[in-house]
């Protein structure tokens, strides 16, 4: 655990990844990583699995990882707090706690009230959203005890969720993105201050003809990106695309795609901010995506973003997209989808989604299509490798190319049931955790000078 008077120097670390041997990764630990989900061929491997004291994980959300600091950060519901890993020792560290941790509505886990839920970092703080529509902010030189300075209330009845911090740690976009309508609110950060102010700005809302309320629509995932000074972010469904689909007003499944709203933080001074259609002189607004209801985004190479497509918002959906920031040109890259958070590894210029609803292939023994997506820079889908069935949750370290992937407990409610041969086999999590109670599997991507997307093999 951190000391009181341990700098934030000391959080850092410079070991590089060798082996299992390197990273003190013990021969009980890397006794895992079996199973469907731990593929034998190619370069990106599962390196060893990470177990979580206290109880199982029943249920988490968002991760992150801070490679300055050598820091992941998992919002950890079954035990009620935000679990620390140190990626240099792959080794766990403590639990931030003061959340309200899981919250069940009729037998299940009510996802729009348990917390933690969105996490980020800047440095010495950590923010992360509750399930009572609160930003908790840690100092991370402080003693567990003591490291929660701040909870601010930002008006709904639902979780903080998903969020994202400018580069110099000043401003932070936090979604509520289960209250209807969905809305975010910019924050004051504390940048690489001592003390934590964290104020209120603006609330950010959706115009209600793109996100009409009573429908459950939503607002997702957030970035930053630096070189257009935008914060971008995924909303899973809008309003006419295209023109006179179908985004709940009337019976049947959903027919609109989603949309990817552009944000100008230095424009946003008023209460209430209301985001309308594109304009593309100001690049603000709702940009209409086509055929994606996105939840996930992360920031590529050349200002490229990942859209993580899933057909649980559109049931279309089969691929994923890549929109460009400035240009808004887009690929679409082909046989991935179902993606919750998505995350983007300059250290291999690869980007990973936790593609929890992915579609199962034909003929497949496993129960669900769940999958580790990984798709390199030139938006080719290089490999899947299969994950518990609600392992939604994915971050790299870009420093030593490791891929941190949460897998859910077996035998809890909303658990792994991603069996692999029929009723009663192991689940895919059991195996790669060689337990029942979930753990955080560890992959990696071996880099060399060579182009290893070939045997990468799907």
């Amino acid at each position: 655990m951190l000391e009181r008077r341990k700098s934030l120097a000391c959080l850092s670390a410079s070991v590089a990844v060798l082996g299992a041997a390197s990273l003190g990764v013990s021969p009980a630990a890397a006794a895992g990583c079996q199973g469907p989900g731990a593929p034998t061929s190619g370069h990106t491997k599962c390196l060893t699995v990470i177990h979580i004291p206290g109880n199982p994980l029943q249920s988490f959300d968002i991760s992150w990882v801070d490679s300055k600091t050598s820091r992941y950060y998992l919002s950890d519901r079954a035990n009620a707090g935000i679990d620390v890993i140190d990626t240099s020792t792959l080794t766990f560290l403590r639990t931030l706690g003061g959340f309200v941790g899981i919250v069940l509505k009729n037998g299940a886990v009510d996802n729009s009230h348990s917390g933690p839920d969105g996490v980020t970092s800047h440095g010495r703080w950590l923010y992360a959203g509750d399930g009572n529509s609160t930003l908790k902010v840690f100092d991370l030189l402080a003693p567990t005890a003591s490291a929660l300075k701040q909870s601010v209330f930002t008006g709904g009845t639902t979780r903080v969720d998903e969020m994202a911090l400018t580069a110099d740690g000043k401003l932070l976009l936090a979604v509520n993105n289960a209250e209807d309508p969905p809305y975010g609110t910019l924050f004051k950060a504390n940048g690489d201050a001592g003390t934590s102010t964290v104020t209120i700005i603006t609330k950010v809302t959706i115009d209600p003809t793109i996100l009409p309320p009573m429908f459950g629509l939503g607002f997702e995932q957030s970035v930053w990106d630096p070189q257009t000074q935008r914060f971008y972010a995924s909303l899973p469904t809008i309003a006419n695309n295209p023109n006179g689909c179908n985004y709940g007003q009337t019976s049947g499944p959903i027919t609109c795609s989603g949309g990817m709203v552009v944000i100008d933080p230095t424009i946003l001074s008023s209460p209430t901010a209301v985001i309308g259609a594109f304009d593309p002189a100001a690049n603000v607004g709702v940009v209409p995506l086509n055929n994606c209801g996105p939840n996930g985004i992360a920031l590529g190479t050349h200002g490229n973003l990942m859209e993580g497509c899933t057909p649980g918002n559109d049931p279309s959906n089969t691929g994923t997209v890549i929109i460009n920031g400035v240009t808004k040109n887009y690929a679409t890259v082909a046989n991935i989808t179902g993606s919750d958070e998505v995350w983007f590894n300059p250290g291999d210029n690869r980007y990973y989604l936790g593609a929890s609803k992915a579609i199962k292939p034909a003929g497949s023994s496993l129960f669900s299509g769940a999958v580790l997506g990984i798709v390199n820079d030139a938006s080719v889908l290089v490999k899947t490798i299969p994950q518990s069935s609600n392992s939604h949750s994915v971050a790299a370290d870009e420093k030593r190319n490791l891929i941190f992937v949460p897998q859910v407990a077996t035998g809890v409610v909303g658990g792994d049931t991603n069996t692999t041969a029929g009723t009663g086999s192991p689940t895919v999590g059991q195996l790669l955790c060689n337990s029942s109670a979930g753990c955080i599997a560890v992959y990696h991507h071996k880099v060399d000078d060579q182009d290893d997307d070939a045997d990468d093999g799907k």
